[in-house]
């Protein structure tokens, strides 16, 4: 049966409404950042660039980095965005725009995060690399949709116990990355992690300006938590619902973050600038490994 037009919305152009994009904008291989500057910073290192648009945060370019065709794309900040563009993202790979139907034959997209993000453990300092093997959503999205199969929920109710969690917070869940990827990606240089995905830069990541907050202890409850000897590592904000939506619309996914701050000394970075940069060039050439 076809999408409905309210449920699937396409402009006049046939893009997708957000993104602004036509399924062949898309690559197979998807780069997402954050900031919309950040775009330009990943492609400036490509061959070629042949499409790029934006509309409100989603910069897009398409090009060839040493033959390898990608797309890189911005989300903007949280979990809400990650729910619009990962939608869309698989829309355009998997969904007949003229027909409105999905495909036969589904397509899955190998989507690398680069981000920035701040360590809470005293011994992941600033400047490194860290792979988020695992991550704990405390932004609710994964809830809204049928996702029981694709969650931890053992890891869950751990954290749960373990901090004392607020019950009028969102309950926590926990997804992980694809395998795969996690392999190809890691090296000497990279550290693996268990992330957290706050749903705020301030409170929720325990910042304190003017405004008191429920738990001020949490950040070191979130160090101090253990499952079978992982704990959680670094803190942002986009990360568990890329998994999330990976997993249950069948791409493979990897966050990798340019840990920039270490909470639990007070350090940041002297050239957070370089930092990204320096991850940038790893990324695309681990993706060129294949």
């Amino acid at each position: 049966m076809p999408i409905k037009d309210s449920e699937l919305i396409l402009n006049p152009d046939g893009s997708i409404y957000h993104l602004n994009l036509r399924p062949e904008h898309l690559a197979d291989t998807v780069i997402t950042v954050g900031d919309p500057d950040r775009v330009s910073s990943v492609t400036q290192h490509f061959d070629s660039i042949e499409f790029q648009t934006q509309k409100r945060e989603f910069h897009t370019q398409t090009g060839l980095y040493k033959g390898k065709r990608i797309t890189v794309i911005s989300t903007g900040i949280g979990t809400d965005n990650i729910d619009i563009v990962f939608n869309e993202l698989d829309a355009l790979a998997n969904i007949n725009f003229e027909t409105r139907e999905v495909k036969d034959t589904l397509k899955s997209l190998n989507i690398i995060r680069i981000g920035t993000s701040g360590s809470i453990q005293e011994n992941i300092p600033v400047d490194a690399f860290l792979i988020s093997e695992y991550a704990a959503g405390f932004d609710s999205l994964l809830h809204f949709y049928d996702s029981e199969h694709v969650q931890h929920n053992e890891i869950a109710n751990a954290l749960i116990e373990q901090t004392n969690w607020f019950a009028s917070k969102s309950k926590p869940y926990i997804v992980t990355c694809n395998e795969y990827l996690l392999k190809q990606f890691s090296s000497s240089k990279t550290v693996t992690g268990f992330t957290a995905t706050n749903v705020g830069f301030y409170g929720p990541q325990g910042r304190i300006l003017r405004l008191a907050i429920q738990d001020d202890a949490m950040n070191d409850k979130l160090a101090n938590f253990n499952y079978n000897g992982m704990s959680i590592t670094n803190l942002e904000m986009e990360t568990a619902g890329i998994y999330g939506l990976s997993r249950l619309l069948g791409h493979k996914a990897l966050s990798m973050n340019a840990i920039i701050a270490n909470r639990a000394t007070g350090e940041f970075s002297n050239d957070p600038k370089a930092t990204v940069n320096n991850l940038i060039t790893y990324t695309l050439n681990k993706l060129i490994e294949e």
